[in-house]
């Protein structure tokens, strides 16, 4: 969707006075905004026929706030230029499921005592790796008998 001269001309008193330095026209500006809004592509992807993205993107947030959107689409619908539809979508838990600590509930702080301290106590039994500098007699003789019969056969 593109605007003309002539659907400018219709909606110009809705438009802001322009002051200082303008380097951009307010039919290529709204151009480019709607494309933006009907291709949902991401400013950066702005084709470049449209000029900097960066002065595109800073007084569209402007005109946003200070209101000269609702002005300027609520003039287009008027005059029958362009139609808006807003649609409207719902997200609940059974679509979306929400991460426990994104659900408000309260996080557990205090620690509960065992009921028998002895048993709750230091651990009976801790695995600690050793490293052996020779291998023991046990594994010698057993890698000596699997190798030996072998060798003699």
């Amino acid at each position: 969707m593109e605007l003309t001269e002539t659907h400018l001309k219709r909606i110009r008193d809705s438009l802001p006075v322009e002051r200082g330095n303008v380097s951009m026209e307010a039919l290529n500006f709204l151009n480019a905004v709607l494309y933006v809004m009907e291709n949902g592509c991401k400013w950066r992807r702005l084709p470049e026929r449209f000029g900097n993205w960066h002065t595109i993107y800073t007084r569209m947030n402007r005109w946003s706030k200070n209101g000269v959107w609702d002005r300027i689409f609520a003039k287009l619908q008027q005059e029958g230029v362009l139609s808006v539809e807003l649609k409207v979508v719902s997200l609940d838990s059974t679509s979306v499921k929400v991460h426990p600590d994104g659900t408000g509930a309260e996080k557990k702080t205090v620690r509960k005592p065992s009921a028998n301290p002895g048993e709750a106590g230091t651990p009976r039994f801790i695995w600690l790796p050793r490293m052996m500098l020779a291998p023991s007699a046990s594994v010698s003789r057993l890698v000596s008998t699997e190798t030996g019969p072998k060798a003699a056969s």
